[in-house]
Order: C-alpha cells, then sequence, then structure tokens
C-alpha cells in the first residue's frame, strides 16, 4: 500500500489561492486507507479551506469528489464533464494519482495536497511502516521474506555490518538489525544455510525510470504497450 500524509495546511491554501472554482478530488484506495486522501480527508479539508478563506473575506468556491481510484483512466474519465466549471483541482491521491489527473486533463491546474512516503503496511491503527522499496529486483525468497534494502538502515545486500551490537542497529539502538532478523527467520524455518549467499551490488538497472510494465496477456489480448 502507498503511505502518504497531508500537505501543511498553509502550502495547500497558498498553492490555490489565486483560483475561484476549486475542486477537491479525493481518492479511495491507499491514501483512503492511511487517512490522508479518502472521501473524510477530502471533506475535512475542504471545510477547513472553506473557513480559512471566508475569514479572508475571499469568494472561492470549493467543491468535493472522490474517486475509486485516480490511478485508472476508467475512473478519472466519470469527472470530465464536471470538471468544466472548475480552474484548479487539488488531488489528495499519491504522486501518481497526481501526475495521471493532470495528463488526463492537460487544460486544468492540478496541485497535491499529499506527500508521498513509502509502501509499506499497517502494523496497527494509525501505525503504518516501510516494508518495500519497488527495487525491481526482489530478494525475498532467499532472505526469508525480510527486505534488507528496506529494513536495513544502510540498505545492505549483505550483513550483519560491523556496527550490529546485541542484534541491534548502531544507527537505531530500539531498531532490530534487519539481517539478525533474517537469521533468525531463516533458522527457524530450517534453511539458515541461505544465510551464507552472498549478493551482488544492488542492479540499479532494474529500477530505471520511468518504469513501465505490460502483463503479457493484455499485450497478446489488447496489444496493450505497444505504443
Amino acid at each position: 500500500m502507498i503511505i502518504a500524509s497531508r500537505k501543511p495546511f498553509a502550502e495547500i491554501k497558498k498553492s490555490i489561492e489565486l483560483y475561484e472554482n476549486i475542486l477537491v478530488v479525493g481518492c479511495g484506495t491507499c491514501v483512503a486507507v492511511c487517512l490522508a486522501g479518502g472521501k473524510k480527508e477530502v471533506g475535512l479539508l475542504a471545510s477547513q479551506l472553506r473557513m480559512s478563506f471566508a475569514l479572508d473575506k475571499k469568494k472561492i468556491q470549493i467543491s468535493e469528489e472522490t474517486l475509486e481510484r485516480q490511478c485508472d483512466h476508467e475512473f478519472l474519465e466519470t469527472i470530465r464533464e464536471p470538471l468544466k466549471e472548475f480552474d484548479c483541482l487539488l488531488s489528495l491521491a499519491c504522486g501518481a494519482g497526481v501526475q495521471f489527473l493532470a495528463e488526463t486533463y492537460p487544460g486544468k491546474k492540478v496541485f497535491p495536497g499529499v506527500n508521498t512516503s513509502f509502501i509499506g503496511v499497517a502494523e496497527a491503527a494509525g501505525l503504518w511502516t516501510e516494508r518495500c522499496r519497488a527495487c525491481g529486483d526482489c530478494l525475498l525468497a532467499i532472505t526469508g521474506g525480510i527486505c534488507p534494502r528496506t529494513l536495513c538502515v544502510k540498505g545492505l545486500n549483505n550483513g550483519p555490518c560491523g556496527g550490529m551490537i546485541d542484534g541491534k542497529c548502531e544507527v537505531d539502538p530500539e531498531r532490530p538489525c534487519a539481517w539478525v532478523s533474517i537469521y533468525e527467520r531463516l533458522a527457524e524455518e530450517g534453511r539458515v544455510n541461505q544465510i551464507e549467499i552472498m549478493f551482488p551490488p544492488t542492479d540499479f538497472r532494474f529500477q530505471t525510470k520511468p518504469g513501465r510494465v505490460t502483463h503479457r496477456a493484455y499485450l497478446r489480448r489488447y496489444n496493450a504497450g505497444s505504443k
């Protein structure tokens, strides 16, 4: 899941203050789960903006819309007609959704309302932690389902480093060393010998930007990705 958090209110307000008809566009997937850009967050931000601009005696019309996903043309098309009356869109989607919204409607000014943080998981109510860097070369089959590139502060492909003390990271004494965790997981699974495998330096060719993936089934059936 992509984790994001709302930008400071002052920054959001400043980005849209020159416009008169503003649509706050939420996203019903990742940012809704992490309480940054779903329907409730759209309503809250829109209300705050209305009150703030009213105190400034500025006549600004602010409306609300939450799509199921902003990273999918199918759902972006549902607002094509309503968008004609707005001169500014404030997106509470992740960075990918903001860009796709701007690309789909190039005549509209699109501004982000959240900061995209990382790919993570929900560990507890209101707590999300990073688990994946989308490196394009996954090691999890060998490291017992624990990602050293993400969970090791130094992103080491091989470890532990010389700074590990009593199973803890030298950067943060409260943080378990990722490579110690990997060893313990592999030992528990009866395949501790895999800790001896030496990984080569990270191949950054797998992270060529911007990334592009076309599923073979779609390529055969719809000639997808042929552009």
